[in-house]
């Protein structure tokens, strides 16, 4: 029981070392967690409770970033781990609490986009740390690289749809939003049955249960909105792919953009080793 306590103790205490190590990053971290806490305390406050657990799941996730540089031993870059912070606050707090979601029409597409350039970092980050352990080391074209790295977030992004529309179909939540749409082309609607498209264009209205909805068209159940997060998520995704295929193919020789977003393995002394590292290069320079 000791040495649990001891471990737990240990583990805190290298999170808050990692969380204060780049002054940027935790800065924002700071930020983001005494704007959770207020929302928390509000929600509270209102009796919202569903909305308060929101908020502890956030708080909880706020430390993932330094939990997992701790736990596996790598460095997030001070750019990942700021993307990653406002992701989160902008996902729980702002879309889910705050209803952006429903009140900017492009927030959701916004942070697909932003979660398929976070999953290709990802993939493209494994594919490096794995090919740096001496053991697994292969050559790898930069192109290879690239492709893996966009496969893995758009398989993350199908993974997700397959999660909304699982809410959506078992427990009757609505996480595939709805799209009104004006006209309708089935073979559904043929009856002769022979795989002809029956076209039904002006759609101005629905009935359902001698109901009108009130609509002005007609609703489409979640598809339009699943292929429309999988095609924003592969922007992002191609996006960093393509920065991360330059970073491959010139890394030793500039410092391109990706190594803003590319997780490093950790070195002996952390921040303090790689700054004392970084002087004593330069002073070797000067000397030289």
């Amino acid at each position: 029981m000791k040495g649990d306590k001891g471990g737990k103790n240990t583990t805190r205490s290298a999170v808050r070392r990692e969380l204060r190590e780049h002054k940027s990053s935790f800065f924002v971290f700071v930020v983001l967690r005494a704007l959770v806490i207020v929302t928390l305390a509000r929600q509270i406050y209102l009796g919202s409770y569903e909305s308060a657990f929101l908020c502890v799941l956030t708080l909880l996730l706020l430390y993932m970033p330094s939990w997992v540089q701790v736990r596996l031993g790598i460095e997030l870059p001070p750019a990942l781990e700021i993307t990653v912070l406002c992701f989160i606050y902008a996902a729980e707090i702002l879309g889910e609490i705050n209803a952006f979601y429903a009140v900017i029409p492009f927030w959701d597409s916004i942070l697909h986009i932003i979660n398929g350039f976070l999953c290709a970092a990802v993939g493209f980050s494994l594919v490096v740390l794995l090919n740096g352990d001496e053991r697994l080391t292969f050559r790898l074209s930069p192109f290879f690289v690239a492709l893996t790295a966009f496969c893995f977030s758009m398989t993350i992004g199908v993974l997700w749809e397959f999660f909304e529309f699982g809410m959506d179909y078992f427990f009757h939540t609505d996480m595939q939003k709805d799209t009104v749409i004006h006209a309708l082309y089935s073979v559904a609607l043929d009856p002769s049955h022979s795989n002809t498209v029956v076209a039904i264009p002006g759609i101005d209205h629905v009935t359902v249960n001698g109901k009108d909805l009130g609509l002005g068209g007609y609703l489409d159940i979640g598809l339009i909105d699943t292929m429309k997060d999988l095609f924003v998520n592969f922007i992002g995704a191609v996006v960093f792919s393509v920065i991360g295929y330059f970073y491959a193919k010139n890394q030793g020789v500039r410092r391109p953009a990706a190594m803003h977003f590319v997780p490093s393995p950790k070195t002996a002394g952390g921040a303090d080793a790689r700054r004392d590292n970084r002087t004593g290069q330069k002073e070797k320079q000067k000397k030289e």
